[in-house]
This record gives structure tokens, sequence and C-alpha cells, in this order.
């Protein structure tokens, strides 16, 4: 009689510590608790919240310590940087995380600092070094449909529309239409 081997689930590699990252114009780091009034007041915006998915309205203080301590515990391995100036303002977030198995690109930024190319710079720094200690992952991302700034922002990178299907936002309280977007370390365009 012959037995059936257990199955083995591979996890994916990890990319280690969450790096400070250096660019032109911004320093990408790892979040501190000290970082919660700015988060507050950026996602207190709804102009800036409607087009998340899991933020919730109102978002508090006590919204942002509870996600500051999940990221700065070092138990995920996750990679949530603050997207500072010179002056070390945090302007907002670009993040990497495993959900489901899968290496999935998330971001936001303070509505006065949109439209400057910021998150372009942010977004692609975070995504070089994500490759760099990544090479064979694949990251995914997306964006509510009406959001077309960061639908421009996934084409500058190379990423490709995957599907568009609907998605419950918590701040709009409602399911929206998404699109969902990959890319790859061969499809991937410095901007």
């Amino acid at each position: 009689m012959m037995m059936n081997a257990p199955l083995k689930k591979t996890l994916p590699s990890m990319p280690g510590p969450c790096p400070v990252i250096e660019t032109t114009r911004l320093a990408l780091r790892p979040h501190r608790m000290s970082d919660a009034e700015a988060i507050v007041e950026s996602l207190g915006d709804y102009q800036v919240v409607r087009m998340l998915a899991r933020v919730p309205v109102p978002y508090d203080r006590q919204d942002a310590t509870d996600w500051l301590s999940r990221v700065t515990s070092g138990i995920t391995p996750d990679w949530a940087f603050a997207i500072t100036a010179g002056d070390d303002v945090h302007l907002g977030v670009v993040s990497i995380e495993l959900r489901h198995g899968l290496w999935h690109l998330g971001y936001w930024l303070n509505r006065y600092y949109w439209g400057k190319g910021l998150m372009s710079e942010a977004a692609g720094a975070a995504i070089e070094r994500f490759f760099r200690r990544m090479p064979e992952a694949e990251l995914h991302s997306g964006a509510f449909a009406d959001n077309a700034a960061s639908l421009r922002i996934q084409e500058k990178l190379g990423f490709s529309i995957l599907r568009c299907g609907d998605l419950y936002s918590r701040a709009r309280n409602a399911v929206a239409p998404h699109i969902e977007t990959r890319l790859t370390e061969a499809d991937f365009r410095r901007p």
C-alpha cells in the first residue's frame, strides 16, 4: 500500500527588514510612532481616504497608533515606508505587503503634495529595491476606476491590467469598480 506524501506549502521568500531609501527629493524610511499625527491629518482628508479600500472614516489617532504598532513590530515581512521630504515631514506611505501569498503595492499621499511626481518617485524607488531583493517576485496593485492619477502612476511604472472587478471601500461604505494590476521585474520601468 502506497501512502501519499504530505504536501508542503512553499512560503514566498522574504525581502528582509524595511530599508531606508533616498531619492532625488525624498527619503523613504520605516515608520515611527511619532508619525501618528501626520497620518491622522492626511487620512482625515476624505479626498485621500476615499481612494483607499481598507481605511475607515473617520480616521483617528487610535487607528493610526494601531496601524503603526503593527508596521513597527517587525513581526510581518511587509515594508511600510514613510515618504518624507528633507525636513523629515511625513508626506504619505508606500507599502509592499504580503497578502494571501501575493506581494501587493499600496500607497497614498497627503493631498497637498499631489501632482508633483512624488508618488511615482517614491513607488519607483521602493519597487526597485524590492526587485533587487526579490527578482522572481510579482507585485500586485490596483486602484479604484475613478482614481485616474493612481492608474497613471502604475502604468508609468510598467504595471499591466489583470482585470476589473468590484471592491468594497470602507471609506465610501460601498462597492466600487476596481482595476487590478500586476508587475514583474522584467516589465518594471524606473520613472
